[in-house]
């Protein structure tokens, strides 16, 4: 379980691929270290520390995980987004992130408003989706990359109400970042076109499944 509040960023130093899985090697930024075994999110996608050794540290990805999040198409020397998991009793500065990661979205805009930075991402979804609780609401809370941003704007394209479950549709969210998250998250590297990952909000995900049980 995590906050969605990063704690540091770390580049990619090695990445290996075997059979369907990658392994990523990580610059680890933790003065205390990690341990094998232990919980990281990268890029808001929990990972399990496989390999330790000095000032660096190997997580492993599987396939789905690959083909649902943007570490597929992560190179050498781009920099993660990390958080290691809550501990009881600390605060929750973000809101409950699972590190379960939905999809993919991706920026179609990005912009400096009077000090701070406006980001609008573009995602496919469908109204069976949106039933399972797969959708932003105004001043909600959305994990991207890994942060825990709130919601301004969402949109569903004008189609939404025009197509049928199976089809998909464009949703838009924007977000506001303010100058310390920017320069402290790798938001500062994306720009149009750039992948980043979506997870939705766990509780609206629940109130979304608990109201379709109930029809």
């Amino acid at each position: 379980m995590f906050s969605g509040i990063v704690e540091a960023l770390a580049p990619i130093v090695k990445i290996e691929s075997e059979q369907g899985n990658k392994h990523f090697t990580l610059r680890n930024p933790f003065a205390d270290g990690t341990t094998i075994d232990q919980s990281i999110a990268h890029n808001g996608v929990c990972l399990t520390v496989v390999r330790n050794e000095g000032d660096l540290y190997t997580v492993t990805a599987m396939q789905e995980t690959l083909n649902r999040t943007n570490l597929g198409v992560l190179k050498i020397g781009d920099y993660v987004n990390l958080e290691r998991a809550m501990q009881l009793g600390d605060r929750l500065d973000g809101h409950i992130v699972q590190g379960h990661v939905d999809q993919t979205a991706v920026c179609t805009e990005v912009r400096e408003t009077d000090g701070s930075w406006y980001f609008r991402f573009e995602y496919d979804t469908t109204k069976e989706q949106i039933a399972r609780g797969y959708f932003c609401v105004d001043k909600g809370s959305v994990t991207i990359n890994g942060v825990s941003l709130t919601v301004c704007d969402p949109e569903v394209n004008e189609q939404m109400s025009k197509c049928e479950n199976e089809k998909m549709c464009k949703c838009f969210v924007s977000v506001c970042i303010i100058p310390y998250t920017f320069e402290n998250t790798n938001f500062k590297y994306i720009k149009p076109g750039t992948l980043v990952n979506l997870e939705f909000d766990i509780i609206g995900k629940y109130l979304a499944r608990y109201n379709t049980l109930l029809k």
